[in-house]
């Protein structure tokens, strides 16, 4: 029987990138409190283009998180470190300075922690590398913090212990450094591909994707082990795929759609969830598992084809921008729900 409880590799990501979502809501309080209490617009004006970055990679890590397929929780270690940011920062014990210095020792927590998770995942599978993907920018966009933090803790700095304010050549230094980051990567600050407004489409072909990288992942070993960890993760994708759009996508598109060709995706998805349930009974390296794998794959990708050449163009032609949009969003929440309620099970 293949089992289908996430392995330890698995979970320990998981948890990295609930550490990286605790910790990118504090950054976010940090700079809306640094907002509020500054008095110097260069520095201002910095810190809310940082704010707005950093809501909207929010976005980019929480739907990361969704295409991961595992919800978890930050480990103690992370909720007391939390915990003591919390209480420096609404404290008066620390300066200006002293409290933007704390900050930018997350900042510089959070890139590394973008990095070892992108690491982790060249080295436990494909599919992991597909479904994280949209942090790549995040890190280089935290890395341009960065250095911008620098320029603010130079001035500050200088402001503490002069009284006066520091060569304004400081910000053409910090221009310069950003610069030099984006160069490499594009236009990483400005990130033109905002991943947390994404459209329906994005999301479910997100989807497929990365159920195709699990088929492929699973039929190139022979190695047991792998093959059941790949198959628990193509399991719970797939049901919980399915589920989230039977939830929130079919419902939403079945008056343009029609009756009859909604139908035939809720047939489908059942005969896709029936299949998978036979393979958890069998054996990872049985002809049975192979044959039933094969029957699997051919099921999902006929019904991945009618999506995206039909169902899409439906969605295309009959929803706006916002509301693809907002479809995506309550299919990423239905997603993480029944995520949870698998994981509980």
């Amino acid at each position: 029987m293949v089992s289908t409880v996430p392995d330890q590799k698995r979970q320990a990501i998981a948890e990295k990138l609930a550490a990286m979502k605790a910790i990118q809501n504090i950054l976010i309080a940090n700079e809306q409190q640094f907002i509020s209490e500054g008095n110097d617009e260069e520095i201002n004006k910095r810190f809310r283009d940082m704010l707005e970055d950093d809501q909207k990679n929010l976005g980019v890590l929480e739907t990361a998180i969704t295409q991961y397929g595992i919800q978890a929780e930050p480990k103690e270690t992370v909720k007391k470190l939390i915990e003591q940011v919390q209480q420096m920062m609404q404290g008066s014990e620390l300066n200006m300075y002293e409290k933007v210095a704390q900050h930018e020792l997350l900042k510089h927590g959070q890139v590394m922690s973008g990095l070892i998770v992108h690491k982790a995942g060249q080295l436990v599978g494909a599919d992991v590398e597909a479904a994280i993907a949209p942090l790549h920018t995040v890190n280089f966009e935290n890395r341009a913090h960065q250095e911008q933090l620098k320029g603010i803790l130079e001035v500050l700095g200088t402001l503490e212990l002069t009284g006066q304010k520091a060569d304004q050549s400081v910000w053409a230094r910090v221009v310069d450094a950003v610069g030099a980051i984006t160069g490499v990567v594009g236009s990483a600050v400005t990130q033109s591909s905002d991943k947390s407004d994404m459209n329906i489409q994005d999301v479910i072909r997100m989807d497929h994707q990365k159920a195709k990288t699990l088929f492929a992942e699973i039929e190139g070993t022979n190695d047991e082990q792998k093959i059941r960890e790949y198959f628990s993760q193509l399991y719970a994708d797939l049901l919980v795929h399915s589920e989230a759009e039977e939830q929130t996508v079919y419902p939403e598109l079945r008056p343009y759609y029609g009756e009859q060709d909604t139908q035939e995706l809720y047939d489908e998805q059942a005969q896709l969830k029936s299949v998978l349930e036979q393979l958890k009974s069998y054996s990872p390296g049985s002809s049975d598992f192979k044959a039933k794998l094969q029957e699997a794959k051919n099921l999902v990708n006929e019904h991945t084809r009618e999506e995206e050449n039909s169902l899409f163009a439906s969605i295309r032609d009959n929803l706006s921008t916002e509301q693809q949009e907002q479809l995506a969003s309550r299919f990423k929440q239905a997603k993480q729900e029944l995520q949870r309620q698998m994981q509980q099970a």
